[in-house]
């Protein structure tokens, strides 16, 4: 399955992570290692797209917390996890990665609007 890129520019890409939870990757578009790597405009970039994915995910989905992550253990690729959380979706409080708590019957908004919106917002 191709990966759903919603957003990129010359520094990074913004694809898609299918889960119950709104959760948005962010990589670099040059594979670099370590975000230390990245050259000063790339971690602008970074920051400044971080900003927004957050704000419009607090605004449209109301979620309990946004986590965001970065680990690249088994991706050695700058790249950051956003995500959505809500009491009630499997795993709260635990990370996404974490044990199974429940099983979620979430009723959120649609999430192809939400990208649409948030296409808007990076495009400006």
């Amino acid at each position: 399955m191709s990966e759903k890129i919603i957003y990129e520019n010359e520094f990074i890409k913004i694809v898609v992570e299918p889960s119950e939870i709104p959760w948005l990757k962010l990589f670099t578009q040059h594979p670099y290692k370590e975000f230390s790597q990245c050259d000063m405009r790339t971690r602008l970039e970074i920051f400044q797209c971080l900003d927004i994915i957050e704000k419009e995910m607090l605004e449209y989905f109301e979620p309990e917390k946004i986590n965001i992550a970065s680990f690249g253990n088994y991706l050695p690729h700058v790249h950051f996890h956003i995500m959505a959380r809500f009491k009630e979706d499997s795993f709260f409080p635990e990370p996404m990665w974490g044990k199974k708590q429940r099983e979620a019957q979430l009723h959120l908004k649609d999430f192809d609007i939400f990208y649409k919106k948030l296409l808007e917002k990076l495009s400006i």
